[in-house]
């Protein structure tokens, strides 16, 4: 999203994160910008009985809890390494001189912002459907759509069933038998435990 020589020259330290370490938690202000040098971040939340909903999933090159610089509010989800990762860090009054000063990352930013709202409503939407099936094609269609190759099986969902569960709100035994199914039905192929797509 920005360059990390670009966050670097403003200041961004490295932070090291181990594999399950909360970055930030649920109702904690934002006082960072954070993008991942190298590493797996999760968005989450935990439902009342303990069950986790993830929001999305992020990876190297990827900036995460952005817009929430733009509010004075605290945040709604947490921030989880999911794998050991590396993440620079920018303090919030920095990061928006930064982009005052730099019209480019602007507007990188706020793409970024906007794509991210366009997957916001498209899970949104998601969550009213009954049949499992309908949303995990869904949500593969929309990972597979920023793909240059359209053909079938040629991408490979970089998701566990259980996340495809938590991103969806399903049970993870009702994404096995969906899988299953639409392996079945040919829409993916399932080749040593990958979901080609």
């Amino acid at each position: 999203m920005i360059a990390d020589d670009v966050l670097i020259s403003y200041g961004a330290e490295t932070k090291t994160y181990k594999s399950e370490e909360i970055i930030f938690r649920e109702g904690e202000f934002s006082a960072f910008y954070y993008q991942i040098e190298k590493g797996q971040v999760k968005l989450n939340n935990y439902t009342e009985d303990g069950k986790e909903f993830i929001q999305n999933i992020f990876s190297g090159g990827h900036s995460f809890a952005e817009s929430l610089l733009f509010v004075d509010r605290p945040y709604p989800m947490n921030a989880i390494a999911i794998k050991d990762s590396h993440i620079l860090r920018l303090p919030k009054s920095v990061f928006l001189n930064l982009i005052k000063e730099n019209q480019e990352i602007s507007l990188n930013v706020y793409q970024c912002m906007a794509e991210r709202m366009y997957y916001k409503y498209l899970m949104l939407y998601n969550l009213s459907f009954q049949n499992p099936m309908l949303k995990l094609k869904q949500l593969m269609d929309y990972l597979k759509s920023y793909q240059e190759n359209k053909s079938p099986y040629s991408f490979e969902i970089p998701l566990t069933r259980q996340q495809l569960a938590s991103l969806t709100g399903l049970r993870v035994e009702t994404v096995i038998r969906a899988i299953k199914t639409m392996e079945k039905e040919e829409i993916l192929r399932i080749e040593k435990r990958k979901i080609l797509y």
